[in-house]
């Protein structure tokens, strides 16, 4: 809800303070700024270093905590526990689950007791309100409206699932991506049944990662999985018929494996390696793409002589005792990620990161210069910043106790640093058709 206080507005430089009611009302609050956090920076947040809320960014209510304002009569930092003009109502701090293309700078400003449960798998960056409307105190790295709910009625989406359903009635993967699409709203599920940029492929029922911030399978009881995994392994068939039918339909069109709702696509090769030899014994249009945590260099290697274009791998740090902390890989190593990337430069294909990042790590002197010296060894192409949909606080504890981290340089400073030095890499936050990729990337023949 928008804000309902009637105490008398001001417009300094910086945002106003946003927090919560019981109820859910979000109000803000005179006199005081909004605060954001990286580790255990606390600043003010100035209204020229946020952007109004992107379309589709949602609000949320932070139980448990207490907010950290930045009270402007009195020149200091203070942590509420109730509504400051109206004493003994609590509040709660307010953070920003931001639109995709948007990479946070500043984490929502709360202090704990230290015996919460973790939050859940969503990233909390730091909200204010300026000039009638909320800020968010983000960047946008990807402008493409690739998933812009404003381009998804849901009548065109049903339209498409009642067209899939009598092109592939016994696809199970196509019955898959309905409960994707309808259930979940999964933005990528919804774009096949539009049938327009990138359709998943969701394959794999396994992991080899235990990833702390994993959003379909958690062993931890205080963290819920966002979803569920997929529950079966789809044939080759059944895999090239959803490929297919959004190839044919969809100009530089996209298809990806490893999403959301499985594990990872390396350990399913069995099935997709037939299946991209179906796809490409039908056509040669289209981009077969894999989003993985490229720990099997030996298996890419044979998707790679299928026909496979390119990958985007995740990461959540350059530092290999960093990488294993988040990620806590079984049967592979970090060194075994940078042969996959190494072999997938070698033999031309395109390279993405799927950079998992967090102000306050991501932006320590420390981080940037293992990704420096990384991108200086392996000249990837590409670059998505993601948010790191994890508890903050448990993520920069878990950080900090794994290698000594120095104050964090800004994730504004850390963009301009990473374009400086890389001057021809490219940033965003989507999977690029081959269309777009750079001419040193070399098409696959089918």
């Amino acid at each position: 809800m928008g804000p309902h206080s009637t105490r008398r507005s001001s417009s300094p430089p910086f945002l106003k303070a946003v927090v919560a009611n019981q109820d859910g009302d979000i109000f803000e609050l005179d006199g005081y700024a909004a605060v954001g956090m990286a580790a255990g920076v606390f600043l003010p947040l100035p209204v020229t270093e946020t952007t109004p809320m992107p379309h589709g960014s949602e609000l949320m209510r932070l139980p448990h905590r207490k907010p950290v304002v930045y009270n402007l009569r009195k020149d200091r930092m203070e942590t509420l526990d109730e509504d400051p003009y109206s004493p003994g109502n609590p509040i709660l701090p307010v953070a920003i689950f931001n639109s995709p293309g948007y990479v946070i700078t500043q984490v929502s400003a709360f202090e704990t007791s230290g015996h919460e449960a973790p939050l859940p798998l969503f990233s909390y960056g730091a909200a204010g309100w300026h000039a009638n409307g909320f800020h968010s105190a983000a960047i946008q790295v990807d402008a493409e409206p690739r998933q812009d709910l404003r381009l998804m009625p849901m009548d065109k989406i049903l339209a498409g699932v009642r067209r899939m359903q009598r092109r592939m009635p016994k696809n199970r993967l196509r019955r898959h991506l309905e409960k994707c699409a309808l259930t979940y709203g999964c933005p990528a599920g919804k774009n096949f049944f539009l049938g327009r940029y990138e359709a998943p492929l969701p394959t794999s029922q396994h992991c080899n990662a235990r990833c702390r911030g994993c959003i379909s399978l958690q062993s931890r009881p205080d963290i819920r999985a966002s979803q569920d995994r997929i529950a079966f392994t789809p044939t080759p068939g059944e895999i090239a018929e959803v490929a297919i039918a959004h190839i044919e339909k969809v100009k530089h069109a996209v298809v990806s494996f490893g999403q959301g709702c499985e594990g990872d696509p390396l350990l399913a090769a069995k099935v997709i390696g037939p299946a991209i030899a179906l796809i490409r014994k039908k056509t040669s249009r289209g981009t077969i793409n894999m989003n993985t945590n490229a720990s099997r260099p030996d298996i890419l290697k044979k998707l790679f002589d299928f026909g496979l274009d390119g990958i985007r791998v995740s990461l959540n740090s350059f530092q290999p005792a960093c990488y294993h902390a988040y990620f806590r890989p079984g049967g592979y190593q970090f060194a075994d990620v940078i042969r996959s990337i190494e072999l997938a430069l070698s033999r031309h294909r395109f390279v993405s990161l799927n950079y998992l990042n967090c102000p306050g790590f991501t932006d320590t002197p420390e981080e940037l210069e293992a990704l420096t010296a990384f991108i200086r060894k392996s000249p990837v192409h590409m670059i998505q910043w993601r948010n790191l949909n994890f508890d903050p606080l448990q993520y920069w504890q878990i950080m900090s106790g794994t290698t000594p981290l120095s104050p964090p340089m800004g994730m504004q400073r850390l963009l301009h640093a990473v374009r400086q030095r890389f001057p021809g890499l490219h940033h965003g936050y989507f999977n690029p058709p081959r269309e777009a990729w750079p001419e040193s990337v070399e098409a696959v023949s089918p």
